[in-house]
């Protein structure tokens, strides 16, 4: 039996959940999804600056898992810029930071939300 998914501590969610082309061409390809904690990564490390390793204590999971959310999110972001598809956040196993040492100012304390449940 797979041992269950550990929710991913998540700051806030994004304030834009839908991204795509301007020039018309996301009808041709189906949108690609990318989880909330595929877009914390993101946030964390390359806006933030933080290190795999501050970002995996920030989250709550292991450096390892960490590097495996990056690596999927960096190829999702890479197919929507080269492919021109649509890029859809939402979904995944995350719980909202109540935590007021991360100050970012958008914390807020949430149950944890799993895949197939509303943002």
């Amino acid at each position: 039996m797979a041992r269950p998914r550990k929710c991913r501590r998540v700051c806030c969610m994004p304030e834009r959940r839908s991204f795509g082309p301007l020039d018309g061409g996301c009808g041709q390809h189906a949108p690609v999804g990318m989880t909330v904690d595929e877009y914390e990564t993101i946030r964390l490390i390359d806006l933030a600056g933080l290190s795999q390793e501050d970002c995996a204590r920030f989250m709550g999971v292991a450096r390892t898992t960490v590097q495996t959310i990056y690596n999927s999110a960096r190829e999702k972001l890479a197919e929507c810029l080269v492919r021109g598809r649509t890029l859809n956040i939402g979904g995944g196993s995350y719980v909202l930071c109540g935590s007021e040492s991360c100050a970012c100012g958008h914390c807020q304390r949430n149950r944890c939300r799993s895949a197939g449940e509303g943002a």
